[in-house]
């Protein structure tokens, strides 16, 4: 007797409800652990989009009148049902992006941490008061929405990344759209009913699944006024681009080739441990993953030996088993643009430390694995050096002493995280005044701001003047405004003059 399996459908949720849209295009959502297809994913056409920015539209304009007092309920309430679906958001993403479970934990909690900054939003919001600047006059600013917003977002945090922005974006006042990546979009669905479950306002939250077609039509749509990205350099520059072209205000973060420094005189088993777990976590798909050991001096061949011992080390199975510390990668193309670049790397001389290119996990054959890789003796003009891989291979460059190593980074065209390990403050005095990165760690691999900083890098790895989240994410989703006033007696309300205004 056959049987057949239903396979769920991924819908949008526009207006407060979820909708299959009026869209006739879908495509598959796999489980990377085990490659089988878990569900069919609507996908928007252009009815879709014009019905989701209208529906954002019209909520924006009565959201944004909410009094603080009311949308911070929200948000409170927000962050408590966040909190006790941690769980269940964790399985989502595990289940579609292929991370452990402890790690999809941890992002969720990154997001947590951004939603309680945002809780604060009537003290972020406070504006500025000159009392008597001329006879009679004050002057006062405060700061407004922009109106619609959206947030297009990757695959490797689907939850933390829509986390930076919407709350962000909501509690200023804003109505905000997700295009989250098709790749593992569950976890947003879920987001977007604890919204409605906070007590948010029908159509300030919404999300629309999608394309390049998507995509493109909100960068272009006359009534969508922001626009947040987090993904690849050229789509950053793509997003960036076109959506000014089309007036909008635009942060675009794109990609980064993340450098840590490692002195002779640091501790290198704490290095070794550290750079194990910032290379290999995530299955090194994170924008902030160290993916370029910078080996000082003599700190090289022990160093090497070293990570090569926890590579070799690291626990390779599916993300819901209990000791799993790496999963897959997201889908079959990229690990076969991984192993091209590892081969390309072998190719051109550089020397094999662990190899996990044909990695196998038993019972999950038909997984999208790639093993932890230790690539050494790497030059500057391999592919392993100048692409960013996005997969679990740490590549090893060594130099002769530290201005060597920050010539280096400041080299490269990215400039997203970095990281220098040592046990002299003189050396990291230098190192964090002297590189031309956004986000420095001294001793600390994956220097990610806390949420009351803001999260950004330069170069390449940024298109546009304003970081996400923190106190540049509450000016990026808002516009100054400055009111002169004078309300002058009865006895005393002439007084105008042809002359410029002076006191």
């Amino acid at each position: 007797m056959s049987t057949t399996t239903t396979l769920t459908t991924i819908k949008h949720f526009i207006n407060g409800a979820e909708t299959a849209g009026a869209g006739d295009r879908s495509q598959p959502v796999y489980n990377p652990a085990t490659g089988a297809v878990s569900a069919t994913l609507r996908l928007a056409n252009r009815a879709d989009l014009d019905a989701t920015v209208a529906a954002a539209k019209a909520a924006a304009e009565k959201w944004g009148d909410f009094s603080l007092a009311k949308r911070t309920a929200v948000l409170f309430k927000f962050r408590e049902l966040v909190a006790s679906h941690v769980d269940e958001l964790a399985a989502l993403i595990t289940a579609e992006h292929g991370k452990v479970i402890s790690d999809a934990k941890g992002e969720i909690g990154r997001g947590l941490e951004v939603i309680e900054f945002a809780c604060g939003i009537p003290q972020l919001l406070k504006g500025d008061y000159s009392d008597q600047v001329s006879t009679g006059i004050d002057v006062f600013s405060f700061r407004e929405p922009l109106g619609v917003v959206a947030g297009i977002t990757p695959f490797n945090f689907p939850v933390m990344v829509p986390l930076w922005m919407a709350p962000m974006a909501i509690a200023t006042g804003n109505a905000f759209i997700l295009k989250p990546s098709e790749r593992d979009p569950s976890a947003s669905m879920l987001l977007a009913k604890l919204w409605k479950q906070a007590g948010l306002p029908d159509g300030v939250f919404q999300v629309l699944h999608g394309d390049k077609e998507t995509v493109d039509g909100l960068l272009t749509h006359p009534d969508v006024d922001g626009i947040s990205f987090v993904g690849s350099t050229p789509i950053a520059k793509y997003v960036h681009e076109t959506a000014t072209k089309h007036g909008k205000r635009v942060q675009a973060l794109g990609g980064a080739k993340n450098h840590a420094i490692i002195m002779p005189d640091a501790d290198l088993d704490n290095a070794a441990d550290h750079l194990a777990a910032a290379a290999f976590g995530s299955a090194g798909e994170r924008c902030m993953a160290i993916s370029v050991a910078v080996a000082v001096g003599d700190a090289a061949e022990l160093l090497v030996k070293k990570v090569e011992e926890r590579a070799l080390a690291v626990k390779v199975k599916n993300g819901t088993e209990p000791d799993a510390e790496m999963g897959p990668v997201i889908t079959p193309a990229s690990k076969e643009r991984i192993v091209r670049i590892v081969t390309e790397a072998e190719a051109a001389g550089a020397a094999m430390v662990v190899d996990g290119r044909d990695l196998v996990v038993p019972g999950h054959e038909e997984g999208f694995w790639v093993g932890p890789t230790v690539i050494d003796h790497v030059k500057t003009e391999m592919t392993a050096y100048t692409e960013e891989i996005f997969g679990p291979v740490l590549v090893v460059v060594r130099v002769e002493d530290l201005d060597e190593g920050i010539k280096l980074i400041n080299s490269n065209p990215y400039g997203n995280g970095t990281a220098i390990f040592t046990s002299s403050g003189a050396n990291a005095r230098k190192f964090q005044r002297s590189v031309t990165v956004g986000m420095v760690g001294i001793n600390v691999p994956l220097p990610v701001p806390v949420a009351y900083h803001s999260f950004g890098g330069r170069k390449a790895s940024l298109f546009g003047d304003k970081h996400i989240y923190g106190p540049e994410g509450v000016s990026f989703y808002t516009r100054g405004k400055v009111v002169t006033s004078r309300w002058p007696e009865p006895t005393h309300a002439s007084g105008a003059s042809y002359n410029f205004p002076s006191n």
